[in-house]
């Protein structure tokens, strides 16, 4: 049995252990997690917290909805028996009417019936790091391996423990410029959710200095069950003509090597970045991004101007 219930009525205590003894639990799902992330989140519970589905609710137009919330790629059904897609449409199909739009993403084991939804497979890479470092190495690009080479020889210096402040501050003078979606409220989510994390044992950043010893590029790591996700990164301009980003996940990579996880580069749907991971010879793998909108005819018409403008 399917219940829908709304933030007060979920025993945090039995959803984490769902979460955590989940077949394809992530560190996203976790109560804290989303304490931090969202604003409002309830969830649809099978049974005794068997499987869970978190719905992140929001309001527009005086019409409740359900989005994906930021800093979380992947949410959807996790289950601690098998996941079939004849449970995944079950728990599509207990999605209160009221919400009557979202757009949101499945994780990778959610798979759904052919042409039942509208919904795309957006794009993943991971890296297994089971082997050595060298033998990792051979299934880096020759254009990566260059990179890294003439970082090496650069003079710049990588350090860990980086403050999460500093790598977030980096982002917004730079890459964060180009980006209206990310709005000052992300940022102090992001700042509190590395912190949680620091203190929870899950988050280790790294950091590329100049030889001036200035921040060029930072990266924030997430441990999640045997993967390790690149959760937020920051790169200035001298950061990229030095190849600072390249021989931070190269390092990162080696210090990590011969243990049983899995880097998770958390995308991605641009070509540009796609290549970029690929070139660390990670695995290629999607997860669904579903569309449910029964508006009436009118608003259908409204989001898809609103969406046309952005």
């Amino acid at each position: 049995m399917i219940k829908y219930l709304t933030n007060s009525e979920i025993d945090k205590e039995r959803w984490d252990e769902c979460i955590k003894n989940a077949v394809n639990g992530i560190v996203y799902a976790n109560s804290w997690y989303l304490d931090i992330v969202a604003d409002n989140w309830n969830a649809l519970v099978e049974n005794n917290y068997e499987r869970v589905f978190p719905l992140i609710t929001g309001y527009k137009w005086g019409i409740p909805y359900l989005y994906q919330p930021v800093f979380s790629q992947q949410l959807g059904v996790f289950s601690q028996t098998i996941l079939t897609e004849e449970v995944v449409a079950k728990f599509l199909d207990a999605i209160p009417s009221q919400f009557k739009f979202a757009e949101i993403n499945l994780n990778s084991l959610n798979k759904l019936h052919p042409g039942k939804y509208k919904s795309v497979e957006w794009i993943n890479h991971e890296l297994d790091l089971i082997n050595a470092y060298e033998k990792t190495l051979n299934g880096f690009s020759t254009n990566l391996k260059r990179k890294i080479k003439k970082a090496e020889k650069s003079g710049i210096s990588l350090l860990t423990n980086v403050k999460p402040e500093e790598i977030i501050r980096i982002f917004k003078e730079n890459k964060g410029k180009e980006i209206s979606n990310l709005k000052e409220g992300d940022y102090l989510k992001l700042r509190r959710l590395a912190y949680m994390g620091i203190y929870k044992g899950l988050i280790q950043t790294y950091g590329v200095y100049t030889t001036k010893n200035e921040l060029c590029a930072g990266a924030i790591f997430i441990k999640s069950k045997r993967k390790t996700i690149f959760l937020f990164s920051g790169l200035t301009v001298e950061g990229r003509e030095l190849n600072a980003m390249a021989l931070l996940i190269s390092s990162f990579i080696k210090d990590h090597s011969q243990h049983h996880i899995t880097l998770d580069f958390e995308g991605s749907n641009d070509p540009q970045l796609a290549r970029f991971y690929k070139s660390f010879g990670s695995l290629t793998c999607t997860y669904p991004h579903l569309i449910i909108n029964n508006l009436p005819i009118i608003l259908k018409w409204a989001v898809r101007l609103i969406k046309y403008l952005r």
